[in-house]
């Protein structure tokens, strides 16, 4: 990892700018100086609000009130969550979001899935598209902003392992080589990429249209592994270029995508880069704050804690304040640390954590994200 260690060395985060805040805890209000010199009385402690992301964090939808107030504990107001089998109905869901309001916290991502058919281009996908198309209105009835959905032939799991990290907590590798020429599953087959994009183009041209009514933004995760087949099937959301190419489908804010910082520095683009051009188009619907090291752009990685990885998780943060974004952020892929080990994790990527290594990703995006408002604000 030599390389990448040096480029990690020349990637300053803005110091400067934090130690030239001075805050202290225990103040309604301080001064605050930025680079430049102004002074602004700042408030504090800075709050999340209408024009800030929110800070989020995945839970099951049928949670008890105890792990609801756990995510309450440690200052998270928005979860997201799987939604239920399609269509949804729109009882169902205000149910779900008054159980959860109850105790504090908003629904404002709920993942689709259920359309097999859709991705693969075969009989029945219309029907599957009008179960979506009647799932979008049902969030927008019950108040849910953004639904989250996949779009991949296959995802290649096969590929992680885990690292042994800092003090020996978990951090989960990737590398494609050993698993790269995996046979096609006999139930899915093989898809190549422009009949993929064919039926994301189908499926895009007839759910934008009905989310934009019903006042939902979708958006759609790249990507992850970011390589380049998977069992015999093309990835078409595993680029830079791919990801210009999805929002330009259909010209909407409700065509949006899940900017993932880590996996866009798995891939090797410059997270600025990309957040700024997927948020000058207002095409930011939700985000994933995580952190990588890259032996070999989309094939070889390691998924690390958030302070310790490539990606200037300051300079994201201040970017997405900057633009005004304002739907979930998810500090995401928390990793294994000895405490929840003991508690008996039982994580789905190899080198994951449990409900101690979330918080600590929840901490570290908050405090992101109040120095982030800060500087905004002065």
């Amino acid at each position: 990892m030599s390389n990448t260690r040096r480029e990690f060395l020349k990637q300053g985060a803005n110091i400067t700018a934090l130690s030239a805040l001075g805050l202290s805890a225990g103040c309604e209000t301080q001064q605050a100086t930025s680079e430049s010199g102004t002074s602004k009385t700042v408030e504090w402690p800075v709050q999340e609000g209408p024009g800030t992301p929110k800070i989020c964090t995945g839970i099951s939808r049928n949670v008890d009130v105890e792990s609801m107030r756990n995510m309450k504990q440690i200052g998270v107001d928005h979860v997201l969550m799987g939604g239920p089998k399609i269509p949804w109905e729109a009882a169902e869901l205000s149910s779900i979001v008054d159980r959860f309001n109850s105790e504090g916290l908003s629904i404002i991502n709920m993942m689709i899935g259920g359309f097999p058919s859709t991705i693969y281009g075969r009989d029945g996908r219309d029907r599957e598209i009008e179960d979506v198309q009647s799932s979008l209105r049902a969030a927008g009835s019950a108040g849910i902003p953004v639904v989250e959905y996949n779009f991949y032939a296959h995802r290649l799991m096969e590929g992680y392992y885990e690292v042994e990290g800092r003090g020996g907590a978990g951090y989960t590798g990737f590398d494609y080589a050993p698993v790269k020429e995996l046979p096609a599953d006999p139930e899915i087959g093989n898809h190549n990429a422009h009949d993929l994009w064919a039926n994301l183009t189908y499926f895009l041209e007839a759910v934008i249209p009905v989310a934009e009514e019903a006042g939902v933004r979708m958006a759609v995760h790249p990507n992850d592994p970011p390589i380049p087949i998977s069992h015999g099937s093309d990835q078409i959301l595993a680029t830079f270029e791919d990801w210009k190419r999805l929002v330009d489908i259909v010209d909407s804010p409700a065509n949006g995508m899940t900017f993932d910082c880590g996996v866009t520095r798995e891939t090797g683009a410059d997270p600025i880069e990309v957040c700024r051009y997927l948020g000058a188009r207002d095409r930011i619907n939700h985000v994933h704050f995580r952190n990588v090291l890259v032996d070999e752009p989309y094939v070889k990685y390691v998924e690390v804690f958030p302070d310790n990885g490539l990606v200037n998780m300051f300079a994201v943060m201040q970017e997405l304040v900057k633009m005004g974004y304002s739907f979930g952020l998810y500090p995401e892929h928390q990793r294994a640390l000895d405490y929840d080990r003991k508690a008996g994790i039982n994580p789905y990527y190899p080198g994951g954590g449990g409900f101690a290594g979330l918080t600590y990703n929840v901490a570290y995006a908050r405090a992101m994200l109040q120095a982030s408002l800060t500087i905004q604000e002065v």
